[in-house]
């Protein structure tokens, strides 16, 4: 095996590698406490809040028709980190990132789950991929700023919510450097089709305040693929929920039951619904009741049409109490 002097000499002593690590890290640490960085940290945890892009002068500033505000923020923050790690290359990025063969994003800023990323599309590898058949809806809103390249996308829109699935409607575009883009993911999705050459994005994205659940469906007619929770703590509670049910804790019913009737996100809430029944059947149907007696609950016409199913192949739950037929 071949073994570069440089990293022969790691195996002996390790602290050249610590100082130019520490050396990048510092670069990282001096542009946070810059004007950018702190301007930029500061307003990301403002619109994390729910405020407004239009009262955030610098987000503002970096999503609007300037083309070259956001070339000179991005410059201003990479060519010095990529000098420093070009200098000493065995070092890591201080910005987590993650790549793949089609994409890398790299994480400027972050402030809870609202987020400031640079990211790159190559579209010799986007060819290779075959094309999706299936969009994703999250509850999140989004700003794109083209930085360069030119794509071809599809637009992808919800225009109803149906029983197991949804009405949607699809029209292709083009985007190139300058533009800007905002969408609702909730109701609009983007996939790419094509690229030329590679795109890059400046991504703004925060969660919207109703927390809904990210849903997946068929382009073709519209069916519910699947879906999940809207954010990592509904789905550690949904996790949890289904861990106490497999682990057959019937203590942990009184519990589950409380979760469905509380307010909150309706796909933890059903969630816990599940597993109750599965735990305690006359405890889980009292609270199905409940849940298909609130006219205005999310949960009200499922909870309905589960109760009629679950009356129609067991006759014999019409005579749990404070459950009619």
């Amino acid at each position: 095996m071949d073994i570069r002097p440089e990293m022969r000499a790691l195996r002996s002593n390790d602290a050249p590698q610590r100082s130019a690590q520490a050396a990048v890290g510092e670069v990282l640490g001096a542009w946070r406490d810059s004007g950018q960085g702190l301007q930029v940290e500061r307003e990301l945890r403002l619109f994390s809040g729910g405020a407004a892009i239009e009262d955030l002068p610098f987000l503002s500033t970096l999503f609007c028709q300037n083309e070259s505000a956001p070339i000179h923020f991005v410059e201003h923050l990479l060519l010095p980190l990529l000098g420093r790690l070009k200098a000493d290359p065995l070092t890591q990025s201080p910005l987590r990132f993650s790549t793949d063969d089609i994409q890398t994003t790299l994480v400027i800023a972050k402030f809870r789950n609202t987020t400031l990323t640079l990211q790159s599309v190559s579209g010799a590898a986007l060819d290779r991929k075959p094309y999706p058949n299936s969009a994703s809806f999250s509850p999140t809103e989004t700003y794109d700023r083209i930085l360069a390249g030119t794509a071809r996308v599809l637009k992808v829109a919800v225009e109803q919510q149906l029983p197991n699935g949804a009405l949607l409607s699809c029209n292709e575009s083009v985007i190139e450097q300058g533009q800007v883009r905002h969408r609702y993911g909730r109701s609009e999705a983007q996939l790419l089709r094509s690229v030329q050459g590679s795109l890059v994005t400046l991504k703004l994205q925060r969660p919207t305040a109703d927390h809904d659940v990210t849903r997946e469906y068929a382009l073709d007619g519209g069916r519910l693929l699947r879906q999940a929770a809207g954010t990592p703590h509904d789905s550690r509670l949904e996790l949890a929920a289904a861990l106490l049910g497999r682990m057959a804790r019937l203590d942990a019913a009184p519990l589950l039951s409380v979760m469905a009737e509380e307010e909150g996100n309706p796909s933890l809430r059903w969630q816990a619904l599940r597993e109750c029944l599965g735990l305690d059947t006359a405890r889980g149907f009292r609270t199905l009741c409940s849940l298909a007696s609130r006219a205005d609950d999310p949960l009200a016409v499922p909870a309905g049409a589960l109760r009629a199913q679950l009356l129609e192949t067991y006759p014999e739950l019409s005579g749990v109490s404070e459950c009619p037929a």
